[in-house]
């Protein structure tokens, strides 16, 4: 379908909508309509501040037309453009909608952070009936996403009711992991090639962490959660484990901190040496993740671990004194049908995790199932959504985080559950960005947030291992902007 915008600029916008209705196709812009052919013609007309969205969409011969307004302040630049964006959206997506006869569930809200919709609204004054009507009727989303999202927003509003001004947290990145799966695009180097790189690594992170200490020393920032992620974190051997965690906590102070997570992630990598030496090193939470407790689709996925590894792994945990554990499941894994997931899920609360994460499967650039291989389809996930909270909400979960992907199967969520009082601080504060995440590490995205004013800054670390290596004074000198970006907005 050919792509026609009059008025302004706002392609990604338009594309956000134009991937859920079309899918299968690549946007391909033209200055006008093209006859005979599909398209759709999304203009934006400005008289006396109102502004008018009108998106024409001519699919199989049929034109629809649907017009929304807006009138934003000028004065506020990025409210300004939102607006204009979120009219756009309206527009497209009622006008798609009737073309195509079909509904997202999360209707014309795109974003990979729905729940902050619901947050500013009930933070502002208004109910949660009233919240959850707009989400309904004005960006079209389903009543049981909008339900989920209310939900989810109060967990996300009680977490931001327990922060202090100076508050932030710290991620550090370990892009290792023993094999790729089949669905990963995340930077991380396979220890079968890169082996040789750990040691350097670690001496190179060491220097961004004395760098970092010094920096939130400097700033008066006080750190209440810390995550360390991957990659696989647990590639890592114990004596490598526990020289990390004893220079971060030699360089930082942890005397405020609150959460402490390691993601062990593959129970192909745990052992008992491993979680005495996390736990000495005062992590009480980490991440066991199967992903999947059938062995035939670990198996099409490309995880090399079993389920009878993933039970071993907690039964090592739970012996060692952790008492918080996350289990990640991930809904629409290859040959995974919806039976298949309701007896995985079923086998994993048996062992009764305290947080699990139910992801959607989404087909992104640089995974080896983006270039096929037989998936279950948009019907199966939704199956597997609707199991999973059905059986969590019976076992006395209630969902605490929500975020989305591109690429996802019908446009659905990743949806973090709980059993009461074991949220983890740093989901919600890294998905609702409620302030400043500091991030060291290969691949690690300092995010700079100053909640006044909803101003959102990013520092990127080098992506690859060998780069950040060579890099690293580079980094150091990088995170120096913290300083200039809170002395300008806080």
């Amino acid at each position: 379908m050919k792509l026609c915008l009059k008025g302004h600029d706002y392609k990604y916008a338009v594309e956000q909508v134009f991937l859920m209705f079309f899918p299968r196709e690549k946007p391909r812009y033209e200055a006008e309509p093209p006859e005979g052919e599909d398209y759709s013609l999304i203009t934006l007309e400005n008289e006396g501040g109102l502004y008018t969205a009108s998106s024409v969409i001519s699919l199989d011969g049929r034109l629809t037309e649907v017009r929304a307004q807006a009138s934003p302040d000028p004065n506020d630049d990025l409210r300004f453009h939102r607006e204009l964006q979120r009219c756009i959206k309206k527009a497209y997506y009622s006008a798609a909608s009737r073309a195509t006869g079909k509904e997202a569930p999360w209707g014309a809200m795109t974003g990979i952070r729905p729940v902050k919709v619901p947050v500013k609204l009930i933070s502002e004054g208004r109910t949660r009936e009233e919240a959850e009507g707009i989400l309904r009727d004005e960006y079209f989303v389903s009543p049981e996403k909008a339900a989920l999202a209310i939900e989810t927003a109060e967990a996300s509003i009680r977490a931001k009711d327990s922060l202090e001004k100076n508050d932030v947290s710290l991620y550090v990145g370990i892009p290792f992991c023993p094999t790729r799966c089949s669905y990963c695009s995340f930077v991380s180097s396979s220890v079968q090639k890169s082996l040789g790189l750990i040691e350097p690594y670690l001496e190179a992170l060491f220097k961004e962490i004395e760098a970092a200490a010094r920096l939130v020393q400097e700033a008066g920032l006080r750190i209440v959660t810390v995550y360390i992620g991957g990659g696989t974190p647990t590639t890592l051997n114990a004596l490598q484990l526990e020289a990390l965690l004893t220079k971060l906590r030699r360089e930082f102070d942890f005397s405020s901190v609150r959460e402490f997570t390691v993601e062990a992630g593959r129970a192909d990598t745990i052992d008992e040496d491993k979680l005495r030496a996390i736990k000495a090193g005062g992590v009480n939470r980490i991440s066991i993740n199967p992903q999947t407790m059938d062995d035939n689709v670990l198996r099409a996925a490309g995880r090399s671990h079993t389920t009878e590894q993933v039970e071993k792994a907690f039964e090592i945990a739970r012996q060692v004194g952790f008492d918080v554990i996350n289990a990640d499941l991930i809904a629409g894994l290859p040959t995974d049908t919806p039976e298949g997931f309701r007896r995985s899920l079923g086998r994993l609360l048996s062992l009764r995790p305290e947080n699990v994460t139910v992801h959607t499967l989404a087909l992104k650039k640089g995974s080896k199932l983006s270039e096929g291989g037989f998936l279950p389809s948009e019907e199966d996930v939704r199956a597997m959504l609707e199991t999973s909270e059905k059986l969590l909400r019976a076992a006395d979960y209630g969902p605490y985080y929500l975020y989305r992907q591109k690429f996802t199967a019908g446009n659905f969520e990743n949806l973090g559950w709980c059993l009461p009082g074991t949220e983890s601080l740093y989901n919600i504060c890294i998905m609702e960005e409620l302030h400043t995440i500091i991030s060291l590490g290969g691949g690690g995205v300092t995010k700079l947030v100053a909640p006044k004013c909803g101003r959102i800054e990013r520092i990127f670390n080098a992506k690859y291992p060998y780069e950040y290596i060579n890099a690293i004074q580079k980094e150091i000198e990088a995170k120096e902007y913290l300083k200039t970006f809170l002395n300008r907005y806080e």
